[in-house]
């Protein structure tokens, strides 16, 4: 998938479960979130690609080192401890912005490799001590309708967080 089909589908995610945990949906959440999303998406893809030069010319190719499930999380984590590391130094000890960029920092590289999954070379697992790719469907990474659809499922993931938990807005009791 493209990139900013990445940031989007995590941002959308990463809020609606935020939103969840909580019960409520809080701007600054989304901008921390957001932010994560960005720093941790361009950080597995960045480290994660390599151009190797074949007789088309230069081709993208993932490695190991950072779509495999559990390295994911890692590099999710790893990007989201500046949040983390400036709450701190801001006199926070613990609050609901250093449970959301853990929340933020754990779940977002899982996302990427949800929409990684269905690309055409997917994802690297471990079978028999070698990494072997797993796809489930082989779609192009920049195909349009995919981005698409999941760029709009992001926004609706986010439509959904703030619009979940405003039932005490209602006048239906009044």
């Amino acid at each position: 998938m493209k990139l900013r089909t990445h940031f989007v589908f995590s941002v959308g995610l990463l809020v609606l479960v935020d939103s969840f945990v909580f019960s409520s949906f809080y701007f600054s959440s989304l901008l921390v979130l957001s932010f994560i999303s960005v720093l941790s998406n361009s950080v597995i893809d960045r480290l994660g690609h390599r151009e190797v030069l074949t007789r088309r010319g230069q081709v993208p190719v993932r490695t190991p080192l950072t779509h495999t499930l559990p390295r994911s999380v890692f590099w999710g984590f790893i990007a989201s401890t500046p949040v983390i590391i400036l709450s701190l130094l801001y006199g926070v000890v613990f609050n609901a912005q250093i449970l959301t960029a853990l929340i933020g920092g754990i779940l977002v590289g899982p996302s990427h490799m949800l929409l990684d999954v269905f690309t055409e070379r997917g994802i690297y697992v471990k079978k028999y001590g070698r990494w072997k790719r797993f796809a489930l469907a082989h779609f192009r990474y920049d195909n349009p309708a995919i981005n698409g659809l999941a760029i709009l499922l992001g926004v609706l993931m986010l439509l959904a967080a703030l619009y979940l938990h405003n039932y005490h807005n209602y006048n239906y009791y009044f």
